[in-house]
């Protein structure tokens, strides 16, 4: 149950304020708040969270215990990097009404966001890669659903920037932590 609880709750707060976040947000905001709107935002997260999960685990299968602590590093350097980007995008003046394109944008976004660079990590670090699958797609799932809930208030209603501006210090300094206890340099 570790693995399943620990992703579940890094993948929602490194996925508050992330692109795919706040793309369902305005989506659901111009396009109205449809049903298959979060299905389609849900169906991505939960299979982007099963990949990375996937991944982190034949990974692991073949690092050693302190290459894969520098696996774990890495994928917190990487999550804080992504969590630290601004976020330019503007809400699209004609936003495609195809399900289709909405879920390949989504699942382009969440295979490669901070949220399931966390999961792999728990993947590597943890035995169970399944359980950390369903935690990263229960967490990244909860924070689409808290998007498209909240449609076009997101900005208004969170900090978003200065959430994530926090996740990133808070992973940078995680990373930089395992990172030097992988090398031995502290203990």
């Amino acid at each position: 149950m570790t693995p399943l609880l620990f992703a579940m709750v890094a993948s929602f707060l490194a996925a508050t304020g992330a692109r795919d976040q706040i793309l369902v947000a305005r989506l659901a905001g111009s396009l109205g708040a449809s049903p298959a709107l979060l299905v389609v935002a849900l169906a991505s997260s939960a299979l982007t969270a099963g990949i990375a999960a996937w991944f982190g685990a034949q990974l692991a299968q073949t690092m050693s215990v302190n290459a894969a602590t520098m696996f774990v590093a890495i994928a917190l350097l990487l999550a804080s990097f992504e969590c630290g980007w601004p976020n330019r995008e503007k809400t699209p003046r004609e936003p495609t009404r195809s399900l289709g394109a909405i879920a390949i944008v989504l699942f382009v976004r969440q295979l490669t966001d901070a949220s399931r660079f966390l999961v792999a990590a728990f993947a590597v670090v943890f035995a169970s890669w399944p359980l950390a699958g369903m935690g990263g797609a229960l967490g990244g799932g909860a924070a689409v659903a808290l998007g498209w809930m909240l449609g076009a208030q997101l900005d208004e209603r969170l900090p978003l920037r200065g959430i994530r501006i926090a996740l990133a210090i808070i992973l940078f300094v995680l990373a930089a932590i395992t990172g030097l206890s992988a090398r031995g340099i502290i203990g």
